[in-house]
């Protein structure tokens, strides 16, 4: 497909209209729309279009690279049924000093299995938990909600209420992580003023991302000490069994009560 966009970085490309051409290779489950033959049941293609159009015609950036990394986010949240797409972008007739009939990036991005626990102990718990995970993108599956007792830091401070949330999503550890904190502040929480393992109204932990190990002063994942806790692993095992250690529930620490779905 070929849109005018208004993207570059030499002086004055942002300030004409210029064409370029988009390709999308999707990947996604069509199985079912193969049996039944039914529209309803494979990819939505004009969403798909008009969402990589949409990033073309109405945002300004200097580099392909990037024009291609908004396509293909605004690709896959278009329609949840598409695993994965490449993307391609090409400045037709570039601003170069040579006869180039284009330029162009190709990325590829896809979606991978993540896990994120939620918990509050403060204010309206359930209630917080509740428009914490519909905020969340990519929702795949929820785990049963869990009363348990804090781990670390003062022990009289109130119960939590936990869950572990699935994505399918193409965010990176970083940004999930960003995504977490976002809705800590929407929720009330300064992480400048509070101590360490006290109450808090949302805490949310990226736990992992299949295929992403990370080591950071702010972000480790897998999380370092997912297998040690309760909270994590009863409504972790829940979602993905395979995922938690035999016999955690004799070495792990703290206490749950299952109390039902959020």
């Amino acid at each position: 497909m070929r849109a005018l966009g208004h993207h570059g970085a030499l002086p004055g490309e942002q300030d004409r209209p210029q064409p370029f051409g988009i390709d999308l290779d999707i990947e996604a489950d069509l199985e079912r729309a193969g049996a039944s033959d039914d529209l309803a049941d494979t990819v939505d293609y004009g969403a798909v279009v008009d969402a990589a159009v949409r990033v073309v015609t109405n945002e300004r950036w200097r580099l392909l690279e990037r024009i291609a990394q908004r396509v293909a986010r605004e690709v896959l949240a278009a329609d949840r049924r598409v695993h994965a797409v490449t993307v391609t972008v090409r400045k037709l007739r570039p601003p170069v000093p040579v006869d180039l009939d284009s330029a162009g990036v190709r990325v590829r991005l896809f979606r991978r299995r993540a896990f994120l626990g939620l918990g509050a102990n403060l204010g309206s718990r359930e209630e917080t938990l509740r428009a914490a995970v519909a905020a969340l993108p990519d929702v795949v599956a929820v785990s049963p909600l869990y009363e348990t007792s804090p781990v670390g830091g003062r022990p009289d401070q109130p119960p939590y209420l936990n869950v572990v949330v699935e994505l399918a999503t193409a965010l990176s550890a970083r940004e999930l992580l960003e995504v977490g904190q976002r809705l800590e502040a929407e929720a009330g929480r300064d992480r400048t003023a509070e101590e360490r393992f006290g109450p808090r109204p949302l805490d949310v932990d990226v736990l992992w991302v299949d295929g992403a190990t990370v080591d950071e002063p702010d972000l480790v994942v897998p999380h370092p000490r997912m297998f040690e806790r309760k909270f994590v692993l009863a409504p972790l095992a829940d979602l993905v069994p395979e995922l938690v250690p035999e016999g955690w529930e004799e070495t792990a620490a703290g206490a749950v009560r299952r109390l039902g779905t959020l």
